[in-house]
């Protein structure tokens, strides 16, 4: 430190008040720099995401190279339990960004007053909607529910919901809670949007074909695994990792004539963060090709924008719906808990 200064001017040069201000300010500057690199970016979300095999942890990574930071996913059982854990916390919560929510609840998050505009240039989304017009929720990614099942265990699938309570008494499906879960809710607004008035009809017909309601998506699609269900419902994009992670070609996704209901799911900065300006970075990285390219082979869905290396190989195998449905976020939050309330009525829940 001290080069070839004799110990006897050392001393005298720490005596002198000049240099002790001079150390006051470099720990104050090191102290700085500490606390920057331990600045932490809390991320809720719901557990596939947060998985070791989902896009987590990739984006984890990429992300702390740009930044001096140290990102944290947080995992709840579904997107609905992060919004339900930050509405608990209130102004207290440690949630930096609530990620994962979809456009059927994020109406019912803006009500909650807890988050803040995103700040993000969206310039560059290529979604089917068309522009994207939402200064609070910031799209990453969206596919479209099915049901998917087993080539070799069904081999002429229902082709709507008509033919599907048509099926032998012994056919069976697992969907996911509507309270719950996004997909589960998801199947509600499809179905409700396909028949109106007429949807509780509907559900009477399924009702003797759903073995269980799960909480949420990671549990549904695991009894469909072990063979507990005909057919699960999930997303048209969800073949594509049994095609491309696991090479087998065993599953697919049941076209419906009704058309199919499609997800957007999205982001949002919670106003109490202390972290803003990092958050906001956060938003924008979310949309760039580091992180879009992540989505199809972790999230297994499809990216939000249209990146320089597009599609993985085996996506263009899917099927498109070519009636994509969609309900206004606004009249969902309108209608959501009277038709929760009747699905809950019509199943016994």
């Amino acid at each position: 430190m001290f080069g070839k200064i004799s110990p006897q001017t050392a001393k005298q040069h720490f005596k002198s008040a000049g240099y002790r201000l001079a150390l006051l300010i470099t720990g104050a500057l090191t102290a700085g720099s500490v606390n920057a690199a331990d600045k932490t970016l809390t991320i809720y979300t719901y557990d596939s995401f947060a998985a070791d095999w989902g896009p987590a942890p990739g984006i984890e990574k990429a992300f702390e190279e740009t930044c001096d930071c140290d990102v944290q996913f947080v995992a709840a059982d579904s997107s609905i339990g992060a919004l339900r854990k930050v509405q608990i916390e209130g102004a207290q919560t440690q949630a930096d960004i609530v990620l994962g929510l979809d456009t059927n609840i994020a109406e019912a998050a803006r009500e909650t007053g807890l988050f803040v505009e995103h700040n993000a240039d969206t310039s560059n989304l290529s979604l089917p909607t068309g522009e994207w017009t939402d200064s609070t929720f910031l799209p990453f990614d969206y596919s479209y529910f099915a049901f998917v099942y087993n080539k070799e265990n069904v081999e002429k699938p229902p082709t709507s919901f008509t033919a599907l309570a048509a099926m032998p008494d012994d056919f069976k499906i697992v969907i996911q809670d509507p309270r719950s879960s996004t997909p589960g809710l998801g199947l509600l607004l499809w179905i409700q949007q396909a028949y109106g008035d007429e949807a509780n009809e509907v559900w009477q017909q399924l009702a003797p074909k759903i073995v269980t309601v799960t909480k949420g998506w990671s549990d549904a699609y695991g009894l469909f695994l072990k063979d507990e269900a005909d057919m699960v419902l999930s997303y048209t994009t969800s073949p594509a990792y049994h095609d491309i992670a696991e090479g087998d070609q065993r599953f697919a996704a049941a076209p419906f004539e009704e058309g199919h209901y499609m997800q957007i799911e999205v982001a949002a900065i919670v106003g109490s963060s202390e972290n803003k300006a990092l958050a906001e970075d956060f938003m924008q990285f979310m949309l760039s090709d580091t992180v879009q390219d992540i989505i199809p082979t972790t999230n297994w869905v499809y990216p939000a924008t249209t990146t320089a290396q597009g599609l993985p190989e085996g996506f263009e195998k899917l099927h498109v719906p070519e009636n994509s449905l969609l309900l206004d976020g606004i009249e969902v939050e309108k209608n959501r808990n009277a038709w929760i309330d009747q699905w809950v009525e019509t199943l016994g829940q």
